[in-house]
């Protein structure tokens, strides 16, 4: 006989998943409080670091029934919801939610729902690479140096060659200019190259 659970979440501790549960129960869902897995953690984690969510997974058999009462229960965006509903899925679970008129996602009109979302995430996901080939392409046009910034500017670069020349240690020279043994590395290494070209260090 199919079991049915329910993953309830809140985002705060002084939130309550009791009308989740409530709603649950007056769309007709019988679960015991033993199958109700509750949550509290924000919106905006993906679903594979929500803990609770997570024990549920491995307890979860084919032909078992989970509810939800939002698709945001299921995941923190359309993409993350999708890989969530294809999963259990796979594993033979249906999978219930109530802000759909209580539709199965896995079932025909389910599948149907779901590649409304995937296009809806594949449109986020162009979107995104959109705005940032034209954000970096309008910093290029204006002359803004992209990546990080470097640690040192040329000035201490040089006073960094020079105490090398002098005999102090990679260590000492990270404290002194308070950076990372590795950018006095990258530093004395650029040097090295430019001496070996004849390239002046500026």
């Amino acid at each position: 006989m199919p079991r049915t659970f329910a993953y309830v979440r809140v985002s705060t501790t002084g939130q309550s998943t009791e009308n989740q549960i409530q709603e649950i129960e007056a769309a007709g869902f019988s679960v015991g409080a033993h199958r109700i897995v509750a949550e509290t953690v924000s919106g905006s984690t993906a679903i594979a670091q929500r803990r609770e969510f997570s024990r549920l997974l491995a307890r979860l058999e084919p032909g078992d029934v989970l509810i939800v009462t939002k698709l945001d229960r299921l995941g923190r965006d359309a993409i993350d919801v999708s890989s969530t509903v294809k999963t259990l899925a796979e594993m033979g679970v249906r999978v219930y939610c109530l802000a759909l008129g209580g539709a199965d996602l896995t079932s025909s009109a389910g599948t149907m729902t779901m590649n409304v979302l995937n296009a809806v995430a594949q449109f986020e996901r162009d979107l995104l690479i959109e705005r940032t080939q034209s954000g970096l392409q309008r910093a290029k046009s204006e002359g803004k140096i992209l990546g990080r910034p470097a640690r040192l500017n040329e000035k201490q670069k040089r006073d960094v060659l020079a105490d090398l020349a002098s005999g102090m240690s990679v260590s000492a020279l990270a404290r002194k200019f308070d950076t990372s043994r590795q950018t006095i590395m990258r530093v004395r290494d650029e040097g090295t190259r430019h001496r070996s070209h004849n390239i002046p260090v500026e």
